[in-house]
């Protein structure tokens, strides 16, 4: 049978994670396919891990917490590849911003053999995001310079909704060495540079509010987009031998 392993990267996630993990296991279990979500705590400062654990042992069984302590969400997702065991992996914002359900979208292009489907917030003019207009300004901003310095063909690179066939993600994920809000860019040149297919498919995407995003991460993100185009230009990314 097919597994798909979701993968929840959490920061300070006490208030969301119930929902998320209860809407994402409700609509799972109707499914024709096996499952399992792995939530990794990075290093939060609240009960995130306790919540996760208390349902796993009771209403979300398929669900287990890893504990990640080095620092960044890039991390966290790296951390949850490493442990997946489903032939298809895929990763979701914690906010549940975007409905797990989006994934049948994905489903007609990861099985025809594409090795990374992403989600894009923009193409879809009538279920287009809904976040504050100051996210959306820079959002737009940040996309249209990584478009111009890094990967010219994909216009959202960094919505929080991802899918990967299995070789593909630990191929990518093993080569990752950002880990922090730019991971999205890295992980997209990789795959660029491994000659794997990527398809954006649009996704709805609802902001709850209260982001975890600090007003740093537009700076940080700025550095490490010319980190990782140097990192391209000499041959820093190297494939694997083995899946």
């Amino acid at each position: 049978m097919i597994k798909l392993s979701v993968i929840i990267p959490a920061f300070n996630e006490e208030k969301r994670i119930r929902k998320t993990l209860e809407d994402v296991d409700q609509y799972l279990e109707k499914q024709n396919y096996g499952y399992e979500i792995i939530v990794v705590d990075n290093n939060s400062r609240d009960h995130t891990a306790r919540v996760v654990k208390e349902m796993e042992s009771s209403s979300v069984q398929n669900a287990r917490i890893l504990e990640e302590w080095s620092k960044g969400k890039g991390a966290a997702v790296q951390r949850g590849v490493s442990e997946a065991t489903g032939q298809y992996i895929m990763f979701m914002d914690a906010d549940d911003a975007t409905p797990i359900s989006e994934i049948e979208k994905f489903w007609p292009y990861l099985e025809s053999g594409v090795e990374v489907v992403i989600g894009d917030r923009y193409l879809d003019p009538v279920h287009h995001s809904h976040q504050p207009w100051f996210r959306t300004i820079l959002s737009r901003l940040s996309n249209y310079l990584i478009q111009i310095v890094l990967v010219t063909h994909i216009h959202d690179t960094q919505a929080g909704f991802k899918a990967f066939r299995a070789g593909a993600a630990r191929q990518i994920f093993r080569n990752l060495t950002i880990h922090g809000w730019a991971f999205d860019m890295e992980l997209l040149a990789i795959a660029l540079k491994f000659s794997y297919r990527i398809k954006a498919v649009p996704i709805i995407r609802n902001d709850p509010g209260e982001s975890t995003v600090p007003p740093t991460a537009f700076l940080e993100s700025l550095r490490d987009l010319f980190i990782i185009k140097w990192r391209a230009l000499t041959g820093k990314y190297a494939p694997y031998n083995h899946q």
